[in-house]
């Protein structure tokens, strides 16, 4: 049995066969099924080979930049600590069964710090499926030279990191934007439950741009520059990301909860509500299969 190694996720790290990760079936809370992607590109096989060899080794709808004069309304303050969602992931795991989560949205450390979050209260394992392709590529460097001089393998690559992604229980995945951008990856999602995490646009340039060092970006970019790229990659991953289960939205949550501005919204607030939609989806499932049985 291969033996899967992880290398340190949320803070831990974590070693075991791959019988400490529950096989996946279908989402119950999904009815679509995926088919495989067969490489087509020759000079994508090694790359391929050598990805399915490290992966065994290791084991908020989009919202653009809200006017100035928008405001939002202020209900009574809602306190979410990880106590809370603790409690919370307790009432839902045992309904998720191992169905693995699947992130979507665009890239930010706002998506990222939930998904470990969740990974944490859920008692799962934290993946986050572009670190795999980079890895297995030899670093961000040669992933960046990868998809610029084979875009067609760099695909292929996003692609065999979800369907091994997929295959496996007990994950939350902070997945990257090839997830939505086929027919086949969004497939792949199918196995588990997805979910968007909608954050505004505005919010996810200012972090990057911040956080330069660890992105793709020119040091030479402007904050307006970096929105504009990110609008324009917006509208090309909009309508996959609108296929989620879930779509969870830190404008929503930030008028839920009586936060003063986006800002204020904690990772524990947006974990909560994503638990609180998890446990909807569990809930009418019990309902259409208890409606399902003969009298």
């Amino acid at each position: 049995m291969a033996t899967i190694h992880f290398s340190t996720y949320n803070g831990l790290k974590f070693h075991g066969d791959s019988s400490a990760i529950a096989p996946s079936s279908i989402s119950p809370f999904s009815a679509a099924s995926s088919s495989s992607s067969s490489p087509s590109s020759a000079a994508a096989k090694p790359r391929l080979s050598r990805l399915r060899a490290s992966l065994r080794r290791k084991s908020l709808t989009a919202t653009r930049a809200l006017p100035e004069e928008t405001t939002l309304s202020a209900p009574p303050k809602v306190e979410v600590d990880l106590a809370l969602a603790l409690k919370k992931a307790a009432d839902v795991a045992p309904e998720l069964k191992g169905t693995s989560i699947f992130l979507v949205g665009m890239k930010s450390s706002i998506k990222t710090q939930l998904a470990k979050l969740l990974a944490e209260v859920l008692r799962y394992y934290f993946f986050d499926s572009d670190a795999l392709v980079e890895e297995a590529a030899g670093g961000e460097a040669s992933a960046k030279l990868f998809r610029e001089t084979d875009e067609q393998g760099f695909r292929e690559s996003e692609a065999e990191v979800l369907k091994q992604l997929s295959s496996m229980g007990r994950l939350v995945v902070c997945a990257g934007d090839g997830a939505v951008q086929s027919s086949t990856n969004l497939g792949f999602l199918r196995h588990g439950i997805s979910i968007w995490i909608d954050v505004p646009l505005d919010i996810v340039a200012k972090g990057l741009v911040e956080d330069l060092p660890s992105s793709q970006l020119s040091t030479s970019q402007s904050y307006s520059e970096v929105l504009a790229q990110l609008a324009a990659l917006y509208e090309e991953t909009r309508v996959g990301y609108a296929t989620a289960d879930v779509n969870v939205s830190l404008q929503k949550v930030a008028s839920q909860y009586g936060r003063d501005d986006f800002s204020a919204v904690t990772v524990e607030d947006l974990a909560m509500e994503v638990l609180k939609e998890i446990e909807k989806l569990t809930r009418v499932k019990k309902m259409m299969q208890e409606a399902g049985r003969p009298f």
